[in-house]
């Protein structure tokens, strides 16, 4: 083994001359795997609650959506989305015209968004498992179209499932509002309740949107044959970056072909940047508890002062001296960031299993009972990444200057022998 490794795994598990050094270092250990514990499980947490919100959209959101790059809407007969319908990983596809109309109830307007939909959307999305008041999906009975809402949206028009009828409006194309007579402006059309809601648990999708048949939508928005999205859902055991890129390429500059996170892009990357800022002052915390190695370090450089000048007198180079320490510190550091990564592996494995930390009171007013956690590899390893530079950042400067005292009034000192 090297040298200067050897020399530092001797100090550091050597019995000290003043016990105070061992506990120094005792405590440095413990305080680097404290602030390693809380970036695994904070991490985690984060993790766990980028895997519910995740779950949430899976179940509404199709796993690619084909749109224009420019413009709103398309023709549904466009050639290239025809060639992705029919591309061999597409297991089916839905045809979508969404845009915002206003719904009369009680004689008060409330803008909504409708999402008109083909016969394939129930293939496309998991919109049945997300039905409440029965799970048969049906928005068109003879001439009688239906309309499910959010939740929240049901509610607030009428405080139950049951709505009756709404009249929906929507402005016609090209026209401006005939102040005199608004209504001659607007495109009507009357939507029936099957006593159904939708719940995604996500306000953006619950307190907002009304699922209506496409054809009804066309209508409604004046937009016979067109659609603003075609939604994709990709065949058993496809794989979803290769068929991603091989529909972008049909895509070509006119659509994009978006999958479930691009989305949903602003979600995650608010997420992401949660994540990232937590991380970065749980890295801070680190680097001050990495101060206790420091101390630790310096008390040691003293107490093998006459260890350091023995070797410097039998050749050794203060870049060798220097070295010891640092690998030292690195030890330390890592015994700190190990511990503390096993310590909150198992306090994530146990929260796993036994959800020891709730949400409220645990009555049921969350969608989870318990902080949900998500241990990651990458999240580990850069976690250790973090900890080995933490401490060389932290600890290279004050065993240069230590190291450099040392040597320099040991000059000193020989100089002045000289003299006399």
């Amino acid at each position: 083994m090297h040298l200067p490794y050897r020399l530092a795994l001797r100090y550091l598990f050597s019995k000290k001359s003043h016990n105070a050094i061992n506990y120094i270092s005792a405590i440095s250990v413990a305080g680097v795997a404290l602030a390693t514990l809380a970036m695994v499980c904070v991490m985690s947490v984060f993790n766990g609650f980028y895997d519910i919100v995740e779950g949430l959209y899976t179940t509404f959101d199709p796993q690619i959506k084909v749109v224009p790059k420019k413009g709103k809407m398309v023709a549904e007969t466009d050639s290239v989305l025809c060639a992705l319908r029919n591309h061999e990983s597409v297991e089916a596809a839905t045809n979508v015209l969404q845009d915002h109309a206003l719904i009369l109830f009680s004689g008060h307007p409330l803008l909504v968004e409708i999402k008109g939909v083909d016969e394939n959307f129930k293939r496309t999305s998991d919109i049945e498992s997300i039905l409440r008041g029965g799970d048969k999906f049906v928005l068109q009975e003879g001439q009688t179209e239906y309309g499910i809402p959010g939740i929240a949206l049901s509610f607030k028009i009428c405080g139950a499932y049951n709505y009756g009828t709404l009249q929906i409006c929507a402005p016609k194309k090209g026209e401006r509002i005939n102040v005199v007579n608004p209504s001659e402006s607007f495109n009507t059309g009357i939507l029936t309740s099957p006593s159904q809601v939708f719940v995604v648990n996500q306000p953006v999708y619950d307190e907002n949107y009304f699922l209506t048949s496409l054809g009804f939508s066309q209508r409604l928005f004046d937009q016979p044959g067109m659609v603003t999205s075609v939604e994709l859902r990709l065949k058993d055991g496809a794989n979803l970056y290769l068929a991603k890129r091989e529909l972008r390429k049909i895509a070509g500059e006119r659509f994009e072909a978006l999958d479930q996170l691009e989305q949903q892009a602003e979600v995650y990357n608010i997420m992401n940047i949660e994540k990232l800022v937590s991380f970065g002052f749980l890295a801070f915390i680190l680097f001050i508890a990495m101060f206790n190695i420091v101390g630790s370090l310096s008390m040691l450089i003293i107490e093998k002062r006459e260890d350091m000048l023995t070797l410097y007198a039998l050749g050794a180079s203060p870049g060798m001296l220097r070295k010891i320490f640092l690998i030292e510190a690195r030890l330390i550091a890592l015994m700190g960031g190990l511990v503390g990564i096993a310590l909150g592996v198992l306090l994530c494995l146990g929260q796993q299993t036994f959800g020891w930390i709730t949400l409220g009171d645990g009555d049921g007013s969350f969608l989870i009972d318990s902080y949900p956690v998500s241990i990651e590899i990458l999240d580990l390893i850069a976690i250790l990444a973090t900890v080995f530079v933490v401490s060389f950042i932290s600890t290279w400067i004050p065993v240069y200057y230590l190291t450099h005292r040392l040597l320099w009034e040991e000059h000193k000192a020989n100089l002045r022998g000289e003299e006399e």
